[in-house]
């Protein structure tokens, strides 16, 4: 494989429903290997149409993926395996036990139990879910049954990860732990792609990012080149940190995004 072979290249995906709704309009996606890459856009934009043809779950009308080169239509076993997806909505068994959860979803890549059960222990304990091990998935709360989402499609260690707004309703001092984790994750090697409307979390933590906006990428590339754009800029007040280093900021236009 070349060194510069796209961890995913997507050209001219469309998607056009029945009635005539066309909710992707040959949008064309470049995320290299190692980056941390944001598709924003607000609710409706067509992130999620875009998740869901990545899981095979959503059939596209028209355009090739590809997957660390792999075609995603000719080779999508293969292609899936590469990734790990992180859908919006809950999607697990309620009255499973936590660890069965993740361990379970390694059987379908082909992971050996002896092997998914300390890459299990490590993932539950990265995401302070190891205590909750033993206990039914209902019984979590919000935040962490998105943490579980995170571990389960972490287990076969996949070269791509894909979240699909994975800190929507999240406290705040979840979503900054959660950041946290994936910035690690990053740095490890893992290509991560975030989608999400909070445009905080895709400049604290993504390099590049694209806007997308009622099914078409209306702006891509780096978030600086993008803010400048915009003619504007957006400062993160992290209050567990010191104040030693806080920029002289204009007065006006300031706002708290969040709040404990």
């Amino acid at each position: 494989m070349p060194i510069d072979t796209p961890a995913l290249e997507i050209r001219g995906l469309r998607k056009v429903y029945r009635r005539g709704t066309e909710a992707l309009k040959g949008i064309d996606l470049t995320v290299y290997p190692g980056e941390f890459f944001a598709l924003l856009g607000p609710n409706g934009a067509g992130k999620t149409t875009t998740i869901g043809i990545l899981t095979s779950l959503v059939t596209k009308t028209d355009g090739i993926i590809r997957v660390f080169g792999v075609d995603h239509d000719k080779k999508s076993a293969e292609a899936r395996a590469l990734m790990g997806i992180v859908p919006q909505e809950i999607n697990f068994n309620l009255f499973e036990r936590v660890a069965d959860i993740v361990v379970n979803q390694a059987g379908y890549y082909g992971v050996p139990r002896a092997i998914a059960r300390p890459r299990c222990q490590r993932l539950l304990e990265g995401l302070d879910l190891w205590p909750y091990r033993e206990a039914m998935a209902r019984t979590l709360s919000g935040g962490f049954k998105r943490r579980l989402m995170i571990a389960r499609a972490l287990i076969h260690e996949p070269r791509l990860l894909i979240l699909d707004e994975p800190t929507a309703g999240v406290d705040v001092e979840m979503r900054h732990e959660t950041w946290h984790f994936l910035r690690a994750l990053n740095l490890s090697g893992t290509t991560i792609i975030l989608t999400t409307h909070y445009l905080e979390e895709a400049e604290l933590l993504c390099g590049r990012l694209a806007i997308i906006h009622q099914g078409a990428i209306v702006a891509q590339g780096r978030k600086r080149d993008l803010l400048d754009l915009l003619n504007q800029q957006t400062y993160i007040l992290d209050l567990f940190e010191s104040l030693a280093t806080l920029p002289d900021l204009p007065i006006r236009n300031i706002r708290l995004l969040d709040a404990h």
